[in-house]
């Protein structure tokens, strides 16, 4: 019987926690720091990977991703080794993606090469703004002219290669973001992923937003506007969203997050990893503790990973629904019914359908236009409390 991870697929996700500097709008799990030991944590990974493998054998392997911090700042002999011991301990798919994300600032036409030999087949690069003044206020180490230098490198190595826009940013017009959009899609190959700039408490950004020292941010109309304008352009030029901020040409869309918003299984391995993994039929949320120099000495003692949280049925109808609904495929209501016991509010649905913001056909409840610009309210109203 077919477990219901397996409609989402398999995946594994490594944390590479280190930065060149940290950003002032970033919230993920980056650190700075001087000195590295490649070599310990080369063993540490390759250790972690022995652990979880043991847990999982026989699961094809459909994604690899290394994200981050700024994994292109890894040694593509640590890299390599890492994607070994990965084809070692699984069965992969024929067409098994891996990813790695790199900043422009962080990579030259050498590291990419190594990078290729050493198994990555994909790149998403950070580029997130094409004006120089942007990229100083969003701290970003790279200019205009070095990121699409980093670019044409990486397409001359790699078929594949993503990269990342934020827009709504300080005193950004809409003239400003369809120029800005039109030249990333000229230059895109097959993938973009376009993030509107959200202040995260405990960032750079917040501090400065909660002192009122962060002037020009759109209104909540411009911001709407700003999205819609983003969906026609995309559109209209071949690269449509397949996920609220996640654009691709047909056939080209991330397998690996895809696993994500399918609710599929997924190990995460590194400093503040998360995963989502299912064992003797119960699934249970993993999380690995975020201090670099707490989760590397655990290694030894696998205690990298804080207690494991057991879902239940309810919990993963819920997780299901909050990260199908992100796609515009959206999600089966007999999988969310199976996951749960219950079915969805018959009037929650149809009041949202009533209204424009779902759609119901052939078995798929889908997330319209009009109601992606709202999506936290409609999950709310379809998830009470």
């Amino acid at each position: 019987m077919t477990e219901d991870w397996q409609k989402g697929g398999f995946g594994l996700y490594i944390h590479w926690p280190f930065c060149e500097a940290k950003c002032p709008y970033c919230d993920f799990n980056s650190h700075v720091s001087r000195r590295i030991d490649h070599a310990a944590w080369r063993d540490a990974y390759l250790v972690e990977l022995k652990r979880a493998a043991a847990e999982t054998r026989g699961r094809v392997l459909n994604a690899v991703f290394f994200g981050g911090g700024t994994p292109s700042l890894m040694e593509p002999e640590t890299v390599a080794e890492i994607i070994t011991a990965i084809r070692a301990h699984w069965p992969t798919a024929n067409d098994l993606e891996i990813t790695l994300e790199a900043n422009p600032g962080s990579v030259e036409a050498g590291r990419f090469a190594a990078f290729k030999q050493a198994g990555i087949n994909r790149v998403s690069m950070g580029i997130q703004a094409l004006n120089d003044t942007d990229l100083r206020r969003l701290g970003r180490l790279h200019n205009v002219a070095e990121a699409l230098t980093a670019f044409d490198i990486a397409r001359n190595e790699f078929d594949r290669v993503s990269f990342d826009l934020i827009y709504a940013r300080q005193d950004q017009s809409l003239t400003d973001w369809e120029a800005e959009l039109k030249q990333a899609l000229s230059l895109a190959i097959d993938h973009l992923s376009l993030y509107q700039l959200t202040i995260e408490n405990g960032t750079a950004f917040g501090d400065r937003y909660s002192r009122g020292k962060l002037r020009g941010l759109p209104d909540e109309d411009l911001g709407a506007d700003l999205y819609n304008l983003t969906q026609e352009i995309c559109g209209t030029m071949g690269m449509p969203a397949y996920e609220v901020s996640n654009h691709a040409r047909d056939g080209a869309q991330s397998r690996h997050n895809l696993i994500y918003w399918r609710y599929g299984d997924y190990i995460g391995i590194g400093p503040g990893a998360h995963g989502r993994l299912t064992i003797g039929g119960q699934k249970w949320a993993t999380e690995c503790y975020s201090q670099p120099d707490r989760w590397l000495p655990g290694v030894q003692d696998f205690t990298t990973e804080k207690p494991r949280s057991l879902l239940s049925g309810k919990d993963q109808a819920a997780e299901y629904l909050l990260m199908g609904l992100r796609l515009k495929e959206g999600i089966d209501p007999k999988r969310y019914a199976a996951l749960t016991g219950e079915i969805l509010s018959p009037s929650a649905l149809d009041h949202l359908t009533e209204i424009g913001m779902l759609d119901q056909a052939r078995d798929r409840i889908t997330v319209t236009d009009q109601g992606f610009m709202v999506l936290n309210s409609v999950i709310e109203t379809l998830l009470p409390g």
